[in-house]
């Protein structure tokens, strides 16, 4: 991460700007358009200079709120596939799928705003996010353990389906349940 100057950011500073990423998600999703940016700031542990330095406007924090949440998604995709058998990347990988769109849902909101604004904060989402589930499913079916015949745009879509249907923190037992039935209808013969 580079600063505006193109020098490498702080480890401190690039620390901060995680915080308040981390706490605009959290606070947005709660109180949507009546964030107020000053909790924000609290919550992260920064000051609110530190946050107007980072963003400038309420629409700059929220875009980057999204795209931080989308980054964190997709770059899951290659540690994931390090660290676990392909099948279980995968399914690792959808688990983080409905945070983020839990996220997602809970800053809808926020977001219309900025799209509102002329943002576009989803321009290359669905692009970033393919690429990674195709590296996932790629891996799975070279692994024998996930059907040839999936695109990923179609487990994306029941992805999104999971989504909307259990995509609330508290819903989240059910949200897990359905990702399970997706995995099993993934199935290539009698692989686990």
């Amino acid at each position: 991460m580079t600063t505006e100057t193109g020098r490498p950011m702080r480890a401190d500073a690039r620390r901060n700007r995680e915080k308040i990423l981390a706490a605009a998600v959290r606070v947005f999703a709660e109180d949507g358009l009546e964030a107020h940016l000053e909790r924000i700031a609290k919550e992260a542990g920064v000051g609110s200079g530190t946050l107007y330095r980072n963003f400038p406007t309420r629409e700059a924090l929220i875009e980057a709120a999204y795209r931080n949440e989308l980054s964190r998604l997709c770059d899951a995709a290659p540690d994931l596939l390090a660290a676990l058998p392909p099948r279980e990347a995968l399914r690792a990988w959808m688990g983080r799928f409905i945070d983020y769109a839990t996220a997602k849902l809970g800053m809808a909101e926020a977001l219309r705003a900025v799209v509102d604004s002329g943002v576009n904060p989803y321009a290359h989402s669905r692009e970033l996010m393919t690429t990674a589930l195709t590296s996932l499913l790629d891996a799975a079916v070279a692994a024998g353990t996930v059907r040839p015949d999936v695109s990923p745009a179609d487990l994306f879509a029941a992805l999104t389906g999971v989504a909307l249907a259990s995509g609330k923190p508290e819903q989240r037992e059910q949200a897990e349940r359905l990702l399970d039935l997706t995995m099993d209808g993934l199935r290539y013969g009698t692989a686990g």
